[in-house]
């Protein structure tokens, strides 16, 4: 079937941007995507419908089956987001989180000491976001009400530190799906400087916006830094008791029920990313293993052994008439983000036959400096993930076209500007009050929503306007450390007057 070529055609830029347009008009990320897939199958095919839904079927078959051979990368990663959500399931149903949150309040001796405890706990609950969010909620909540810490700032900690680390990590939801979408885009643009697992390491380095907002995080927690309405919650919160006695979500459980389970997936999906990257090399050395890992195996052989983990530890604790009901509610919480993963694989390939890239480079040719690509794409996605709630239809919408606007514009920009658009949908995403990881953040907190929206915004915007910064640095100068020192420094400029005109205040 030969596609009709719109590289020289402003109709490239319609699938993509018909679906950008509808996200935010309708906050319908699905929808938005499939109706951009459908338009993009539509032109390639000439307008004819039934070669329409042949390519579209041609593009869905080619996920799985490329160059006669079965291509089982992206079905890994549909089965590592299934194993995730039964093994969050199942340690909720376990009673776990709250068997450590009994341990904590026993420990925890003052405010500082529970804002960070509630703050470090990422380092361990970092392989999703819904789970961080959820269970770190649910450990920490007790311990922040007994020292009378707001759950305004409960909230924000979560939110702050759940997508953030999410962004920045391989062995997470985020990661995966991440990489799994870097592997297409390298092989359809012939980038052959980096692997995925390498490529995911750079971005993750210059995603200003995630670092900066994890140390922001700790700046607030260790210092008490109010600004906005955070200020005010925080001095009701002390002027306030609550009750300690608070229902547990689940059953007593055990609190290493939690901690092996957790330690076990995350030992093993590293264990198997060595072992994978080692078998590609000639003589072992750490970097190099991961640089030729096989993560999308990796985190299967992981997802496996964390159930396995969490079944055993678990035994007595959940009945055996709930095992099926917890593996099923684990499952169904993947849904969603199974489709949208889906969804942006097809489009990416629709970004792609459709010459979407060559067609906006030759628009930006001449009348935007390059160097400005990195904070453009920075600030479009972060309008694009707060008017739709979601980071991951960001990240499918927009790297694609990040990646194709550098390629023809400025090779040197490709890595700069897809972690661009990964920091934008994260700041997006901490703005919008329709996000799930608000949503969720607010939950996990038994915080009101629009409070936790209302007091997060000031920070999160600080650390935006601060990044803003860092990518027009590292853009014009094509050196991520560059760009990595302005961002510090504007935000300490930032901190420091906000805090003066507090002071002043």
């Amino acid at each position: 079937m030969q596609l009709a070529d719109y590289s020289h055609s402003f109709l490239s830029v319609v699938p993509a941007f018909l679906a950008l347009a509808l996200a935010v008009v309708t906050r319908r990320v699905l929808l938005s995507l499939g109706i951009g897939i459908l338009v993009g199958a539509l032109l390639l095919t000439g307008g004819n419908p039934a070669d329409g839904l042949v390519h579209l079927k041609n593009m869905a078959v080619a996920l799985v089956w490329a160059d006669g051979a079965w291509s089982l990368g992206k079905l890994k990663i549909l089965i590592f987001l299934l194993l995730l959500g039964i093994f969050t399931s199942l340690l909720t149903f376990s009673g776990s989180n709250q068997a450590f949150a009994d341990w904590a309040k026993r420990h925890i001796k003052g405010r500082r000491g529970a804002k960070m405890l509630t703050a470090c706990l990422v380092f361990v609950t970092f392989i999703d976001d819904y789970f961080h969010s959820l269970a770190v909620g649910a450990i920490a909540r007790p311990v922040t009400d007994k020292f009378k810490v707001s759950r305004a700032k409960l909230a924000y900690i979560l939110d702050s530190t759940a997508a953030p680390m999410c962004v920045l990590m391989p062995v997470s939801s985020w990661g995966a799906s991440i990489i799994a979408t870097l592997a297409g885009l390298l092989v359809t643009y012939k980038i052959s400087d980096y692997s995925p697992m390498g490529a995911f390491v750079a971005m993750s380095l210059m995603n200003y916006y995630a670092l900066f907002a994890l140390i922001m995080v700790f700046v607030v927690a260790w210092f008490s830094f109010d600004i906005g309405s955070m200020a005010h919650f925080e001095r009701t919160a002390q002027a306030q008791t609550h009750d300690d006695a608070e229902v547990s979500d689940g059953l007593k459980g055990r609190v290493y029920a939690l901690i092996v389970p957790v330690l076990v997936l995350i030992v093993s999906t590293l264990s198997a990313m060595l072992h994978t990257g080692a078998q590609a090399l000639e003589t072992f050395s750490i970097l190099g293993a991961f640089e030729n890992t096989d993560v999308n195996t990796s985190l299967v052989f992981g997802g496996f052994c964390g159930v396995g983990a969490v079944l055993l530890c678990t035994v007595g604790t959940i009945k055996g008439s709930d095992y099926p009901r917890a593996v099923w509610r684990g499952m169904k919480s993947m849904f969603g983000a199974i489709t949208i993963l889906i969804l942006a694989w097809l489009i990416s390939a629709v970004v792609s036959d459709m010459k979407t890239g060559e067609y906006l480079s030759s628009l930006v040719a001449g009348n935007i400096n390059p160097g400005f690509l990195p904070a453009i794409l920075f600030l479009l996605a972060c309008v694009m993930a707060f008017s739709t709630g979601t980071s991951w239809g960001t990240f499918g919408i927009m790297l694609p076209i990040a990646a194709a606007m550098a390629v023809k514009t400025d090779p040197a920009l490709v890595i700069p500007c897809m972690s661009a658009v990964m920091a934008g949908a994260v700041c997006g995403d901490h703005c919008s009050p329709i996000s799930d990881t608000t949503i969720l953040s607010s939950t996990g907190a038994h915080c009101n929503h629009i409070d936790h929206v209302t007091s997060q915004l000031p920070y999160a915007l600080t650390v935006a306007a601060a990044a803003t910064a860092g990518y027009l640095a590292l853009g014009l100068s094509h050196s991520a450390w560059l760009g990595f020192a302005v961002t510090a420094v504007v935000l300490a400029a930032l901190i420091l007057m906000l805090r003066n005109k507090k002071a002043a205040a």
